[in-house]
């Protein structure tokens, strides 16, 4: 029977695969933890890592809250007062190496009183310097997890990536996507609950493997200061996107988060150079032609 205990305590063990996972790819810094309680309801796992080996800044948290729906939430989800319950795994990785690219992941499950419910969630790959071929490899990854639930499923919710994961203010995606997903539910898709709730373990089952395939041939390779500052400048431009427009951030602000928990997205050091334009023909030039939604990454 899947009901809401059962799919936060299997969420809250995928944070821990997650963490143990990582932990060995970094193979210097070991996560440190914080439990919180949030005022209204429920709480959370906060796990940080820092100053390693392979990430320079890393948060996975896995939290389960729960109270009166907020007045501000109410209208943006259309729907009367109530309480809710929500609980979820959330990844943000900033490397040392600007060769290997920062990631994220969300799977989250949401409920309300009245019974409502609905999955979210996604995966997405933010290269300082995008490479075809591992762009393709991470794509390839993420529509074989999809295609086991409905072959329709990658190219909707890759569309649903480029469309979300953009800086309209700069015109330019965050990155080269993946997929996310909102509002699953029996009456949206043609699978059950159980289905939909196995897919979104699936998704976060695979990032560790997802992610050490970037890591491989990429965490050792040198850099000069040029490229490393041009990693400041792409994080500068994931600290926009996170604070202007993620609904994740936007969701923990107005039902009363852990701001830490809420904020572990955001790199140690991001950079904002005063109307940086690229070297013609360099590579910092090529990635920014790559920024753009509907790119074919299977077959560039």
């Amino acid at each position: 029977m899947i009901n809401k205990e059962r799919i936060a305590d299997i969420y809250k063990t995928i944070q821990q695969e997650i963490t143990d996972g990582l932990e060995s790819l970094d193979g210097q810094a070991k996560f440190e933890e914080e439990l919180w309680e949030r005022p209204g309801g429920g709480g959370g796992r906060t796990r940080i890592i820092q100053n390693g080996a392979l990430i320079e800044k890393g948060g996975v948290n896995f939290s389960a809250v729960h109270g009166p729906l907020p007045e501000a939430v109410q209208k943006a989800f259309g729907v009367e007062p109530q309480d809710f319950f929500a609980t979820g795994v959330s990844i943000v990785l900033h490397p040392n190496n600007p060769n290997v690219p920062i990631i994220h992941m969300n799977i989250r499950y949401f409920e309300l009183s009245s019974g409502k419910y609905w999955f979210g969630g996604g995966i997405d790959l933010t290269p300082h310097y995008i490479v075809i071929e591992k762009a393709r490899k991470f794509h390839r990854g993420l529509k074989e997890v999809c295609d086991k639930y409905d072959d329709g499923f990658y190219a909707k919710f890759k569309k649903w990536a480029d469309d979300y994961f953009f800086i309209p203010h700069r015109n330019e995606t965050r990155g080269i996507g993946g997929v996310f997903y909102d509002r699953l539910h029996e009456e949206s898709t043609a699978l059950t609950k159980e289905e939909l709730f196995n897919f979104s373990v699936d998704l976060g089952r695979s990032f560790v493997p997802l992610y050490t395939e970037q890591v491989q041939d990429a965490r050792d390779l040198s850099f000069s200061e040029n490229e490393k500052n041009w990693q400041l400048l792409r994080r500068g431009r994931y600290v926009e996107f996170n604070l202007v427009y993620d609904a994740g951030t936007k969701f923990g602000l107005q039902t009363n988060g852990r701001i830490e928990s809420i904020l572990m997205s955001l790199p140690q050091n991001a950079g904002w150079f005063y109307d940086y334009k690229p070297v013609k023909g360099s590579l910092e030039e090529d990635t920014l032609g790559l920024l753009k939604k509907d790119v074919d990454w299977l077959s560039l």
